[in-house]
């Protein structure tokens, strides 16, 4: 259900700016239709044309946009802070005029979307008559850092851009998160640990704790996340220790789904799935493409080659193979 106050309240727009009265059908992040009740009391009827009231072209296309941007700002993945603009039209047809009394059906679909931009084929309709339609280029501007109230964000950690922090979450002062990241609720992100963009982290997963290494003493050591990862349920990712390096890095596109435990100097690259409970030791590598099945785990110190595929349940305590099942 859409919340339309509130979305409203993001379009940017107020009285007498704000073109759209109620909303009709909604597909989530596909389509949308909106109504806007046309009457002589409009501020721009008066001037345009005195004794011929003429809705202008120029807000017909005006109010598709405010629907494009309802819908793509309804979206279950968008940020509270994002904002729409419209970059550019196309193929723009008016068939009609719109007159004082008219009810106007606006209707957008959605089409490509790339990053952060996004094409829509918007129609208005009065009646049955089309009377004007056009493809919009719509750009979508993610805006500041979103944190929930209830959670806990360090004054000196950095959010980029865009990035949403669920409720009763907690981030260390050394955390860097990149943009459009989405931190769900409860979790926690300690030490120097950097997280790349377009990283979703769900609900009370651990990362960049302190190693479990008895011979760990406090000293600086980092946890690295690439871009675009999805870390699942109460996944547990340790920083490094001196004595390994200090370093533990997991590269671009990686799922490691619930419960997986990567534990301090493990180095993961990119394109990886992890299952279910899966385990690393420390200092294990696993290459490019690996698939780590749920319940398994991988002895301190081992490789997993690239395209590797380690079965479930299974204990791996020598080097893997690459292309090796």
């Amino acid at each position: 259900m859409l919340d339309l106050p509130a979305l409203l309240d993001r379009v940017h727009h107020r009285f007498p700016s704000l073109l759209i009265d109620a909303v009709g059908e909604h597909e989530p992040g596909s389509r949308l239709t909106a109504y806007k009740n046309l009457t002589i009391n409009e501020d721009f009827f008066p001037g345009h044309f005195p004794g011929a009231p003429v809705m202008p072209a120029v807000l017909m296309i005006e109010a598709l946009t405010q629907v494009a941007a309802v819908l793509i700002l309804g979206h279950a993945n968008s940020a509270p802070t994002a904002r729409v603009s419209l970059r550019g039209v196309n193929n723009a047809k008016f068939r009609r005029q719109v007159v004082p009394g008219d009810r106007l059906m606006l209707e957008v679909s959605l089409g490509r979307r790339r990053s952060r931009l996004a094409k829509a084929q918007a129609t208005a309709y009065v009646g049955q008559h089309r009377v004007a339609e056009a493809e919009l280029l719509l750009a979508i501007e993610p805006g500041a850092a979103y944190v929930d109230p209830s959670a806990d964000v360090h004054p000196s950690a950095r959010l980029g851009e865009g990035t949403i922090v669920g409720a009763n979450c907690t981030i260390g002062p050394e955390v860097t998160v990149g943009r459009r990241c989405r931190i769900d609720a409860s979790v926690v992100i300690d030490g120097w640990t950097d997280i790349g963009d377009e990283t979703h982290i769900f609900p009370m997963a651990s990362i960049g704790l302190a190693p479990q290494d008895l011979k760990y003493q406090g000293e600086r050591t980092r946890l690295t996340i690439g871009t675009r990862n999805t870390i699942r349920e109460f996944a547990t990712i340790n920083r490094g220790t001196a004595g390994g390096g200090g370093h533990t890095t997991i590269g671009d596109n990686n799922l490691l789904m619930a419960y997986v435990h990567v534990a301090h100097d493990c180095h993961v690259g990119s394109h990886t799935i992890f299952g279910p409970h899966a385990t690393l030791g420390g200092h294990v590598r696993v290459e490019d493409y690996s698939n780590i099945s749920a319940g398994s785990a991988v002895h301190q110190f081992c490789r997993v080659g690239k395209y590797g595929f380690v079965g479930g349940y299974s204990v791996v305590t020598k080097d893997a193979l690459p292309f090796g099942r």
